[in-house]
């Protein structure tokens, strides 16, 4: 699960890390309203669980109250990387000399907690990652003898932090450290930290990836689960009990399985698609929840065509067809153009009942991967 901006600068602020002064806003009328106790310049920023808000013009500063009546008029309800922008933080503006990276994830190679420090912050990080792995200082940390101060002291200099606030920035990397550990988060970042004019450190953003299997014990994150849904496909697959991501492309995709979605994704990648979204409707779907899971990517405007891949174990391929026939029959017009690769227990079957009419069905996931991106690029041709 993850949260919004505004809750994880609530888990920070509580922990100790300096965050500026900011309020909540749902309509122009409120964001006047609370400018006047968070004063200017401020930012006003899109609230919705993606990264890149900034340069999809989801962020603005704003010096004036005309400037944040014409800001929050086209924020809110706009469309931010697929997201509709219900609800804004209207957040004191830092004056900054410097910003830095600092975030903590999991090393799954090495097994181990990672932390990442930059000079470079306050640009997408998987950038730097990619074109200057120079740019980021990595030091792992044993996960049963936990975060030494000197060894999130190593990750500061090694990244090339000034002195006057490395110490500083340490403190904010060992507390996120901390939270990591305390409340079963998978990622925590701060991007940007921004070092002010007076060389103090501030969390001008906050990401924090929460652990689902581990919600069970997270009780108060576990309470903004629901308002951490940003539309009704989001509420649809919490409702229908789906492993779901949404992305940015337009081929979308349904599977049994993460390995066998990821594998899907792949290859939508290999053959110049776009994926549209993560959709793992697990073992043992019977026909309801096959028809649930087309409801969704059907509701999804930006899918321009469907990839089925499903690999028989548990899940029979007959039960398989007879959610998507069942699914389709209620159309007049399919909507989408529908690619069905079936495979493993009761295939055959599953082959037989398939209405083929209503699909395209391919032997292999090469080929029925290849039949979808070709369906989604006629579509935007």
């Amino acid at each position: 699960m993850r949260l919004h901006e505004y809750q994880a600068k609530d888990v920070f602020a509580e922990a100790g890390i300096p965050t500026p002064d900011s309020a909540l806003a749902e309509t122009t009328a409120e964001v006047l309203d609370q400018i006047e106790s968070v004063g200017f310049p401020a930012a006003i920023k899109a609230q919705v669980r993606v990264g890149g808000r900034g340069k999809a013009g989801g962020i603005e500063i704003v010096d004036s109250r005309e400037a944040a009546r014409a800001a929050a008029d086209r924020i809110i309800g706009m469309d931010c990387k697929g997201y509709t922008v219900e609800t804004v933080l209207v957040e004191s503006a830092v004056d900054f000399e410097n910003e830095l990276y600092v975030g903590i994830t999991m090393d799954r190679g090495e097994g181990r907690p990672v932390l990442m420090v930059s000079t470079e912050g306050g640009v997408d990080i998987e950038t730097v990652a990619a074109e200057t792995p120079e740019a980021i200082a990595r030091v792992h940390v044993d996960p049963v003898a936990g975060l030494r101060p000197y060894r999130a002291r190593k990750a500061v200099y090694e990244a090339g932090v000034p002195d006057d606030v490395a110490l500083d920035a340490a403190s904010v990397l060992s507390t996120l450290y901390e939270l990591f550990d305390d409340r079963d988060a998978s990622e925590i970042e701060i991007n940007p930290l921004m070092v002010t004019s007076d060389r103090e450190v501030v969390a001008a953003d906050a990401v924090m990836n929460v652990d689902d299997d581990a919600l069970f014990r997270q009780e108060e994150l576990a309470a903004l689960e629901e308002s951490s849904y940003e539309n009704d496909l989001e509420r649809k697959a919490g409702e229908y009990g789906f492993d779901y991501v949404r992305l940015d492309g337009n081929v979308g995709i349904i599977g049994n399985g993460a390995g066998l979605v990821m594998t899907t994704l792949d290859l939508v990648d290999y053959f110049g698609g776009d994926p549209a979204n993560f959709l793992d409707i697990g073992g043992g779907a019977k026909a309801d929840r096959v028809a649930n899971a087309l409801d969704m990517v059907f509701s999804d405007d930006n899918v321009d065509s469907v990839v089925f891949n499903i690999f028989g174990g548990i899940t029979r391929g007959d039960e398989v067809a007879e959610g998507i026939n069942t699914a389709l029959e209620q159309f007049e017009e399919i909507p989408k153009p529908v690619t069905v690769r079936l495979a493993g227990t009761n295939a055959a079957e599953g082959m037989e009942i398939l209405n083929t009419d209503l699909v395209t069905v391919e032997a292999t996931l090469e080929d029925a991967v290849e039949r979808a991106v070709a369906d989604a690029q006629e579509v935007t041709a």
